[in-house]
């Protein structure tokens, strides 16, 4: 990365972030599990943050449908893996990212492999499943990770590091409601690029060490109110 450069001087003018923290981020590993609508928002932001390498993990293909609200596809893009169409737009909007596109599920067998030697994870499925092995993974392998949801006009954010609340703490091991389908169900396509950027935004915070993560802490919010209310957990 060029320090001397114009692209990031946003955040080095930052006294939360300046060279130091660029420089973090520069070196940091980010893996983004799901390259749909959360992953979109979050994939874009952290690439033009200049976040060193972005490991995206996905096995889906883009249809018609996702395109209301996964914008780091275009139609353009129909029938390919998302994966690799979200690669190629990280890789047109910041040449300084090295990208690793997945095509894969992660599973309890390759999620060692898929997120050796990260420093962050984004949890941005879509599933009960993928969302309670990222949390067995945060704990197993010490990685931090960034949960993030949303149904129709509200939406869920919270931090976990270490042995801080998870998913498993928060919302209990018995899952209660179906998996979420957006298309059919419904979503306002700006709730899922705000959430998507707030978790963009805990990941900058967690690997600048800068700000005040939201751990052990639930950020709750509505847009058909446009309210946001933070709980405290433990």
């Amino acid at each position: 990365m060029e320090w001397n450069s114009e692209r990031y001087r946003g955040h080095t003018a930052l006294c939360e972030i300046d060279l130091p923290g660029q420089k973090r981020i520069a070196a940091a590993t980010v893996a983004v599990v799901g390259a749909g609508g959360l992953g979109s928002a979050a994939l874009i932001y952290l690439a033009a943050a200049g976040v060193g390498t972005l490991r995206i993990i996905d096995p889906d293909i883009v249809s018609k449908s996702n395109l209301q609200r996964q914008v780091i596809h275009s139609t353009a893009d129909l029938g390919r893996l998302k994966a690799d169409s979200a690669a190629d737009t990280v890789s047109s909007l910041n040449p300084d990212v090295k990208v690793e596109s997945y095509p894969e599920r992660l599973t309890a067998e390759n999620a060692p492999r898929l997120l050796d030697g990260v420093t962050v994870m984004l949890d941005c499925t879509d599933n009960f499943a993928g969302r309670m092995l990222l949390d067995d993974m945060s704990g197993r392998l010490g990685i931090p990770y960034v949960y993030g949801a949303v149904s129709r006009f509200s939406g869920h954010v919270f931090t976990r590091i270490g042995d801080s609340a998870g998913f498993r703490r928060i919302f209990g091991s018995e899952q209660t409601e179906p998996d979420c389908d957006c298309a059919a169900n419904g979503v306002l396509n700006t709730l899922v690029g705000t959430v998507g950027t707030l978790q963009a935004t805990e990941a900058l915070k967690v690997i600048a060490g800068t700000g005040d993560p939201l751990v052990n802490r639930l950020l709750v919010l509505d847009l058909l109110t446009m309210e946001f209310s933070t709980l405290r957990l433990g």
